[in-house]
Parts: structure tokens; sequence; C-alpha cells
């Protein structure tokens, strides 16, 4: 056993694991430690101050879940972006379940949306996953506000999935789309261009964000698809 899956067997919680089990399904049993979230993103920023993580990083795959959701929280320390975007891409490839996709948010993002903005495109005609599910993230989280065009809602809407959590994370950039930009989002549920699932599942989720104005919600609700 390493010494990172020694300090994570430490904070082990087995409660915690019973719960979370069945919210990842398609996780191995034998894969999952059961640590919260908190105690994993705190013990990736004493491993980042302490410069104990190099080596860690270059270990993939993993063994554990928990070692995912820590590169993962790692990863988010990293302040350059090049070397961050270059961390990112070797990880993604790795990322097997929705909670280590969506635990993957680095900081220095925000600050350098440019050079995000020319990866997601790539991530997006993926044939994995949730590297796609992650580009889809990154619209949503940072071009949503002031950097939004209208034209990303057409990388997100021409992605064609079977894939339950590509399609969710469709619905729920549709959604979090007709929060803030929604003259130009509405078009998308107004014409049927989403498949059935996903065009009534962002409605669904609009519905329930208190964001969406009462006479919005009455609108989507309308457009719903029988």
């Amino acid at each position: 056993m390493t010494e990172i899956q020694q300090k994570l067997q430490a904070l082990a919680d087995p409660g915690y694991r019973e719960f979370t089990l069945p919210l990842l399904p398609n996780l191995e049993p034998e894969r999952m430690i059961g640590v919260r979230m908190p105690a994993m993103r705190a013990l990736a920023k004493e491993l980042y101050r302490a410069g104990a993580y190099e080596d860690f990083l270059m270990a993939l795959p993993h063994e554990y879940h928990e070692e995912n959701c820590l590169h993962a929280f790692l990863i988010g320390e990293i302040g350059d972006v090049g070397r961050c975007l270059a961390e990112t891409e070797r990880f993604l490839p790795f990322v097997d379940n929705w909670s280590v996709c969506d635990t993957l948010k680095p900081k220095c993002f925000r600050k350098n949306r440019a050079a995000l903005l020319e990866r997601i495109p790539t991530w997006l005609a993926s044939d994995k996953t949730y590297t796609v599910r992650f580009g889809i993230g990154m619209l949503m989280s940072h071009f949503l506000d002031e950097d939004f065009r209208p034209e990303y809602l057409a990388w997100v809407g021409g992605v064609r999935s079977e894939e339950y959590y590509v399609n969710m994370m469709i619905a729920w950039y549709f959604a979090t789309a007709l929060a803030k930009q929604y003259d130009a989002a509405l078009p998308w549920i107004e014409q049927g261009r989403l498949s059935r699932w996903t065009h009534n599942k962002t409605i669904q989720k609009a519905v329930e964000s208190f964001r969406v104005s009462d006479e919005h919600k009455a609108a989507l609700k309308a457009l719903r698809i029988k």
C-alpha cells in the first residue's frame, strides 16, 4: 500500500462508503474506501503545499476511487494553465464516473478561459463518456456569463450520445443556459432540437431552478414533449 493510500485509508468513513456506493453504480465496491470530499480536498491542499504529489500524478491508473478524486483536486491546485491543461488531458481518459468528472474543476481556468476554450471542442468530440461530460461542464461553468456566445449552445446541442451521464450533463447545461441566457437558449426548446429525453429533462431541471422566473417556467412546461 502506498503512503497516499494509507492516508486515505486513515480518513475512511464506513457509513459514508455505504451511502455513496449506490450513487456510483458502475464502480466496483472494492475500489471505494469511503472518504468524504472535504477530507480529500484538504489532503490535496496539504500534498500540493508540501510538493509531495508529482509521483502520484504520474501513477495512473489508480487503484481506488478516492485516489482519482484526490488526483482531480490536485490538478485543481495547479496555477500554471499550460501545465494544468496538460495534466487534465492526461487524466481524463482514466476518469470513470460522474463524481470524479465533476470534481475536476481547475481553479486556473477562471482566469485563462481563452486557453480552456481551445481544448473544449476536442473534448466534446471524444469517444469517452466523461471527457465529453467534462467538456460540457467547462462550457457551463465558464461560458454562460460574460464570455457567452450563442454558438456554444450549438457545440453542446450537437453532441449525440446514448450515454446517460452525457445526456444528463447536456440537460444540465441547457437548463443553466435557460437561467442565464434565456432568449438564446429558448429556441432550442421551442424547436425541439434536443433528443426527447434530454429536452424533457432540461425543462424539468429548469422548472426546478430558483434562477428561472415563474413566467419562464410556465412557458417551458407547455413545451414538454409527451
